[in-house]
């Protein structure tokens, strides 16, 4: 009996204990939005004071809503919801092509071609900007360009430049392989049996089976192209209106210094990874279930 109630014990003290390192690391990842969202609400004086003030003694809130009379907010969220949204429907859509032709069809090269898609992801996209802008610009036909692509600006200033860059991601395309090698074949081969066509098996049969490898990949692809900044300032530095919210924040940053425009900043941030949150809580299921499902087979 004095066994057992030790055993209870220890394992009492082993969920407290878990329960608090869950707590601390919760509040450790909340506090900088916390701040942010704070911050936005502090008058100058509080920002500079000595002992600095973290919770404002007369929120400004109306930071909030200059946000969206004094900065184009809304054509920036604008253009972040249209390039963000179909970047990541083309990645999910080319990654889970490409996926399934290497997970369920044998052909010549497919083990190289795989070991390619494995290689290509330890160069980061920074070391590409370059050879790609000048392919932009310089594309035959387009944008004023002759056929010797002179003359104009390609395909720079226009959506499809900060879109098409991103259109395929090699990690999206190893993801999706891991997730359909995990379905079974005889369910492809039952479907040939009775009838059915190449693209009607994927999308009836094996694109469903799959859908938080999809979810957890629209997840990662959403965050990411939501918060691009680099290149999308590369191609938009003439086109203002097609500037996306990372870019007007990171504009407006350099534009303003004074500390009642660093609280609209902070204004502006908070508003902007609001659709961030709402697309994780509403794919957060998925997401959890796409992490423990059979992407780390084969």
């Amino acid at each position: 009996m004095a066994i057992v109630k030790d055993r209870s014990n220890w394992s009492k003290l082993g969920t407290v204990l878990k329960y608090t390192l869950l707590t601390i690391g919760a509040f450790v990842m909340l506090a900088p939005f916390a701040d942010m969202f704070l911050g936005a609400l502090r008058t100058p004086a509080e920002r500079i004071s000595q002992p600095p003030v973290y919770f404002p003694r007369d929120p400004q809130w109306g930071n909030y809503l200059r946000v969206f009379t004094e900065l184009p907010m809304l054509r920036w969220m604008g253009n972040s919801l249209f390039v963000t949204a179909m970047v990541t429907a083309l990645q999910l859509l080319t990654s889970a092509m490409a996926g399934y032709a290497l997970a369920k069809y044998n052909f010549r090269g497919r083990d190289i071609l795989f070991r390619s898609v494995l290689g290509a992801q330890m160069f980061p996209f920074f070391l590409f900007i370059i050879p790609i802008f000048f392919i932009l610009r310089y594309f035959p036909l387009f944008g004023g360009n002759d056929i010797l692509g002179q003359g104009g600006s390609g395909f720079l200033n226009t959506y499809a430049a900060i879109i098409l860059p991103f259109s395929i991601t090699w990690y999206g395309i190893f993801l999706m392989r891991q997730f359909f090698m995990a379905v079974p074949n005889e369910l492809m081969d039952a479907a040939r049996l009775d009838g059915a066509g190449e693209f009607r098996i994927f999308f009836s049969i094996a694109l469903p089976l799959v859908l938080p490898g999809l979810a957890t990949l629209g997840i990662f692809v959403f965050v990411y192209q939501w918060n691009e900044v680099i290149w999308t300032m590369t191609v938009t530095r003439t086109a203002p209106d097609l500037q996306t919210i990372p870019v007007g924040i990171y504009l407006l940053r350099g534009a303003f210094i004074d500390q009642s425009t660093r609280s609209l900043q902070q204004a502006a941030l908070g508003v902007s990874i609001l659709p961030v949150i709402v697309t994780f809580l509403f794919l957060q299921r998925y997401y959890v279930r796409g992490l423990t499902a059979g992407a780390v087979k084969g």
